[in-house]
């Protein structure tokens, strides 16, 4: 990681340099991550390159930024700290330990994660199901998060001082506790019995609470991981409007007589196949509308290699502009370690995450930020694959192309930043772009081509030439 430029170093330079300065002084910064080669988010070139160009030929490879155009604030990136990240990070020396902390979330020497999320009781990507309290304990009076601190604690006190002190973290419940349900189970879905519903509503405040006790500060909660899904793991079913009713009945006064109203409540926390009936049924009440922050959603749908059914996004941001969009989840499942240098597990990403952002995503989270040499720990069998994973037997970290794909956006787009317009003219180039707070452009282009292009970065009638590696992924920083 100490290869790289300082990012503080750039962005002095580049805001100075940005300050209203005619396009032919601006300086253009291109970092690069290509495949069959050595570049890793890697400072491939540097210097004043704008040179006036008017209409641009159907023949010239373009990409077209406009920042007088702008959209969405962006929130940040970052990926879930689950109990099995946090019991593979536990495994590792304490020098491999700090080189996972600086790689994900020192923004100089690694790729500046500013978010994160963690689960309520257990996940499928916990080494057992646990939960807070004791059987039939209505009142919470056993709530006790001792579980939490051998393993999950330390890892997420450690991300927010790597982070510098601040990282926004949300939490999200797999499963209430089986006595809560009317399966009288945590795994295979089963539905919160109503008679319930205000002692479940107390646990996320409990929780929060919790947490703030170890100096974990919670910025959001989500209702429910996938409520549509009966999981052979924890799971739990609502329909659109039973999580309505939840929130409207119980979440939603529980977080306002706690004095949490400023916690980000997101709903669905799914896929996007069905985010614009679930957000059109639950958001149609104002008396829970108001309660409501965003709408998370996953991409497990039918993956095709390019329809990841981003339509869906932009509806559901055109019905509801006052709400927030925001990726939760997102993986590569059926773990191989034959497959873990495979470049499409990054250029997975790099579609999911531009795509989203430009239909109005405002903040990105991958799922586990770490995982072992068989892709768990995982008490159901549930193997997947993680941007890093460690070797634990040999005290090794493997970075997987996702890992710089992921941190071309969470590197050079900081929080508070806006999108602005990024347009393409040919069908293997993706782009989006981003107006950092400190007046620096941002503008992420991925090749997903077979073969390498030159285009010309277009803006205001002034162009410079950009080489595209195939298979590659460029940040400009102008």
């Amino acid at each position: 990681m100490s290869k790289w430029i300082s990012l503080c170093t750039v962005f002095v330079c580049l805001a100075a340099n940005a300050q209203q300065a005619p396009l032919s002084e601006r300086t253009v910064t291109i970092f690069t991550t290509a495949e069959n080669s050595k570049e890793r988010i890697t400072k491939t070139a540097s210097g004043k390159g704008f040179s006036p160009m008017e209409q641009p030929k159907e023949t010239e490879v373009c990409i077209f930024v406009d920042p007088s155009k702008t959209f969405q604030k962006f929130a940040g990136i970052g990926g879930a700290i689950t109990d099995a990240s946090a019991e593979t990070f536990a495994k590792l020396s304490k020098d491999k330990q700090q080189e996972l902390l600086t790689a994900y979330y020192d923004l100089n020497n690694g790729i500046g994660y500013s978010l994160a999320r963690t689960n309520i009781n257990s996940c499928d990507f916990s080494s057992d199901m646990y939960t807070y309290v004791k059987d039939n304990d209505i009142t919470l009076k056993s709530f006790d998060i001792t579980h939490d601190k051998q393993f999950k604690i330390p890892m997420i006190q450690q991300a927010i001082s790597a982070a510098g002190g601040q990282l926004n973290l949300y939490v999200s419940p797999w499963s209430p506790p089986a006595w809560m349900k009317d399966n009288n189970n945590m795994l295979t879905g089963g539905k919160l019995l109503k008679q319930y519903y205000q002692s479940w509503a107390n646990y996320y405040i409990k929780y929060i609470n919790a947490l703030k006790q170890e100096g974990v500060p919670v910025w959001g909660l989500s209702v429910q991981n996938e409520p549509m899904a009966t999981q052979r793991w924890e799971s739990c079913i609502y329909t659109a409007e039973d999580e309505a009713a939840f929130i409207k009945t119980a979440l939603g006064p529980a977080l306002q007589k706690a004095g949490m109203s400023d916690k980000k409540l997101i709903i669905w926390d799914h896929n996007r196949d069905l985010m614009y009936q679930r957000a059109s049924v639950t958001l149609k009440d104002p008396a829970v509308a108001k309660y409501v922050w965003g709408i998370g959603f996953h991409w497990y749908e039918t993956w095709t290699g390019s329809d990841m059914m981003f339509d869906n996004l932009k509806r559901t941001a055109e019905a509801f502009p006052t709400k927030n969009l925001i990726f939760t989840e997102g993986c590569k499942e059926k773990f191989s370690m034959d497959s873990i240098h495979n470049w499409s597990l990054g250029e997975r990403y790099g579609i999911s995450m531009i795509n989203d952002f430009n239909a109005g995503t405002v903040a990105w989270t991958d799922w586990n930020i770490l995982l072992d040499e068989n892709g768990g720990p995982n008490h159901v069998g549930n193997f997947c694959f993680a941007p890093v994973h460690a070797h634990t037997k040999n005290n090794e970290l493997i970075y997987t192309s996702a890992y710089y794909y992921i941190g071309h956006f969470s590197k050079f787009i900081r929080p508070g930043a806006q999108r602005v317009i990024a347009a393409a003219n040919r069908t293997n180039l993706l782009t989006t772009a981003f107006k950092n707070p400190d007046g620096t452009i941002a503008v992420i282009v991925m090749n997903k081509g077979n073969e390498a292009l030159t285009y010309n970065l277009w803006m205001a009638n002034h162009a410079v030439a950009v080489q595209s590696p195939a298979h590659s992924i460029q940040t400009i920083i102008l």
